[in-house]
């Protein structure tokens, strides 16, 4: 990731001689010592925050800046067959690629750190009783409270949460990066959403990382309710709807966690919609084999740096928005609400989803 940069940035440009090519050769061996040496010092033993914020942001630019750099020396190829001459070329290549790879990474970074922009999708259910026509469930997912301070922007996020008047609102996984007793600040301000027909939580591979006990232990302590692969249902008039959840794969890891959809739904109505909370989208297997009429999920983070998404569509089956999976099975993937590692988002705007749930009704 240093050497495609080095070479379009400063070896071909400069001809590999002069001071412009020493101070880049300089930069880009730091570089290679300092960012692993960031990123241990911030995620290994010692978990200092200052160094998990510098060596993240690191990461999240570089990548970027390789992305582009790759992206130049085709075009430079393409210079070249037009006649241009070498040497102009790559300095051509180097000053676009510098401006892009600057101005992407400044853009990314307000991206990343503003309040979410609302989305509201309607989704069609079949068999969604008429009394829960209309309902309206807003979902968060993939917040990744960690290192950078951001309990201003959780209570943003929440009074844009409570503006729009949920019935029900769903947390999908990733809360936090780190304990309890480091991020709880941050977390705090989801203890004042607003949605009386409650408000619901299920973990996600980043709380395996940590201790996802304590963090369903805490939000419990919040109001929420965890969904520890088991279900609720939920009553609006005469009419219910089944809210399930269950765990990230990674938690068969811990004793008595992991994914098990039978167990979620035993007891549940067999004749009443569920909308099933499950972290990762390709969980949605599962899902349409037990029937299950709309599975929410998060994960994907849309990608989060472009080109990223072509590398999470290896993984997983969709990387962002509605889709369809059986006959009468859905799929809602948000890209996420906060960010993971680089506070950095190219192409892949964060999102408070607002899901209006809708009667299914026959074309006549």
């Amino acid at each position: 990731m240093f050497a495609v940069p080095w070479w379009t940035l400063v070896a071909a440009p400069t001809g590999g001689s002069g001071p412009l090519f020493r101070i880049g050769t300089a930069l880009c061996v730091l570089g290679v010592i300092g960012l692993p040496l960031a990123m241990f010092l911030g995620h290994g033993p010692m978990q200092s925050d200052p160094a998990s914020i510098i060596g993240d942001t690191a990461l999240g630019v570089l990548w970027v800046v390789f992305c582009w750099s790759v992206i130049g020396v085709f075009v430079r190829g393409v210079l070249a067959v037009g006649g241009v001459d070498g040497r102009l070329a790559a300095k051509i290549v180097a000053v676009g690629v510098a401006v892009v790879a600057v101005s992407l990474s400044s853009w990314g970074v307000y991206e990343a750190r503003k309040v979410p922009q609302v989305r509201t999708v309607e989704v069609a259910i079949t068999g969604l009783p008429d009394g829960m026509d209309g309902l309206r469930m807003v979902v968060v997912t993939d917040t990744h409270f960690a290192a950078l301070d951001r309990q201003r922007w959780s209570e943003d996020v929440v009074d844009v949460i409570n503006a729009q008047n949920p019935d029900i609102v769903a947390h999908t996984g990733d809360l936090a990066d780190g304990s309890v007793e480091q991020r709880s600040a941050q977390v705090d301000p989801l203890g004042k959403v607003d949605a009386p027909l409650g408000r619901f939580y299920i973990t996600g591979n980043h709380e395996y990382f940590g201790d996802a006990e304590s963090w369903m232990d805490h939000m419990a302590s919040l109001g929420w309710q965890p969904l520890h692969n088991e279900h609720r249902t939920v009553t609006r008039g005469e009419d219910q709807l089944v809210i399930a959840g269950i765990d990230d794969p990674t938690g068969t890891i811990l004793p008595g966690h992991g994914p098990d959809l039978p167990r979620a739904l035993e007891g549940a109505d067999p004749d009443v919609p569920v909308v099933l909370l499950a972290h990762q989208p390709k969980q949605i297997v599962d899902a349409a084999a037990a029937g299950v009429a709309l599975q929410i999920s998060g994960h994907t983070h849309g990608g989060q740096i472009w080109p990223f998404h072509y590398l999470v569509r290896l993984d997983q089956p969709v990387v962002a928005g509605l889709s369809r999976h059986a006959d009468n099975t859905q799929l809602y993937t948000s890209r996420g609400t906060g960010f993971w590692g680089p506070q950095l988002r190219v192409f892949a705007p964060s999102e408070i989803t607002v899901l209006v749930l809708r009667v299914e009704r026959n074309a006549s």
